[in-house]
């Protein structure tokens, strides 16, 4: 460091005594400005350094802060399958359904049963496919038909909730015109009347986030499956769909089912994700990563693991607020 001038210098005061002294006064000064300079270097070099340190303390301190973040996330996600099925497990229920499709005083030319999700948005109200209410639409078999002049007819639309030993009527009131989404209202029953409706998430999640889709994929069968092994040793080759549904219900074994994948892309209402699903699956929701209804499970593709479609919830508003004016 260099010090300004006028600090070294001072008027003589004495000849040759004075200049003994004066050299030893310039030696003295010399040494406490030598001192001085390697004092506030050193001090200026420590809070050179302490600055250095606490910019680094503060970068570290980010990371930290950003991977404990990231930490807890995945943590999130890991538990987030588990936590949809112990919170909302009993608001997805399993849809069973006959249907024909056949002229007036004539057999019918078509009969089939059907295997549906439904999941509670509303009191008494719930959301699945419109494939699901009405079984005959983008059907191809039926519409043949239906182009010849026959007339589809619902025998029966009945779910059944988890923990319920005894199944509900359900009736479609809402049925979307350009998406594949309708809305049932359930009969009251005592168990329906205080299920938590879903949460229904505000937006939709960039493709790469974590899905969760619940429902009942392979219907009956799938069920009976993963029953206990004298339950499942009964009721495997039981031809009796509604008999084996009611005795699954009254042991409490009517259970939904989630498959984990990730989001794969959005085109406009549509949901593309790898998450497995099934015949029987569809109208199930589909979660994110914080347990918010993103979808419902809608249709796979046949040979392609990544091609499992569902709705965007935004479609779901349209139907709610038209059964909302019915009310």
């Amino acid at each position: 460091m260099r010090h300004a001038a006028p600090l070294l210098q001072a008027p003589p005061l004495f000849h040759h005594t004075t200049m003994q002294v004066k050299t030893r006064f310039w030696i003295n000064v010399g040494v406490s400005a030598s001192c001085a300079a390697l004092l506030l270097g050193g001090t200026l070099l420590f809070f050179s350094n302490r600055t250095g340190v606490r910019a680094e303390d503060a970068r570290l301190k980010q990371e930290v802060l950003q991977l404990s973040s990231q930490v807890r996330e995945l943590r999130q996600e890991q538990a987030m399958p588990a936590m949809v099925l112990t919170r909302y497990r009993n608001s997805i229920c399993y849809i069973y359904g006959v249907y024909h499709v056949g002229m007036p005083n004539e057999r019918p030319g078509l009969r089939a049963r059907l295997s549906g999700t439904g999941f509670v948005v509303a009191d008494h109200l719930l959301a699945t496919n419109r494939h699901v209410a009405e079984p005959w639409f983008e059907d191809p078999e039926s519409e043949a038909l239906m182009r010849l002049g026959s007339t589809p007819v619902l025998e029966k639309l009945i779910a059944f909730f988890p923990g319920s030993p005894t199944a509900a009527t359900v009736t479609p009131i809402v049925l979307s015109g350009n998406t594949d989404l309708a809305l049932l209202r359930v009969s009251s029953v005592p168990l329906t009347r205080d299920l938590e409706p879903l949460p229904l998430a505000s937006s939709l999640p960039p493709p790469g986030e974590m899905v969760i889709v619940v429902g009942y994929p392979m219907g009956i069968a799938g069920m009976v499956a993963k029953s206990p092994t004298a339950i499942y040793t009964r009721l495997a080759y039981r031809h009796d769909d509604i008999g084996a549904a009611r005795e699954l219900a009254a042991l409490a074994l009517i259970r939904p089912s989630a498959t984990v994948g990730h989001l794969g892309d959005v085109v406009g209402d549509k949901l593309v994700y790898d998450a497995p699903t099934a015949h029987g699956g569809s109208g199930g929701p589909v979660f994110n990563s914080r347990g918010e209804v993103i979808g419902i499970n809608a249709a796979y593709i046949d040979g392609f693991s990544g091609g499992t479609l569902g709705v965007g919830v935004q479609s779901l508003q349209p139907l709610l607020q038209a059964a909302a004016k019915k009310e």
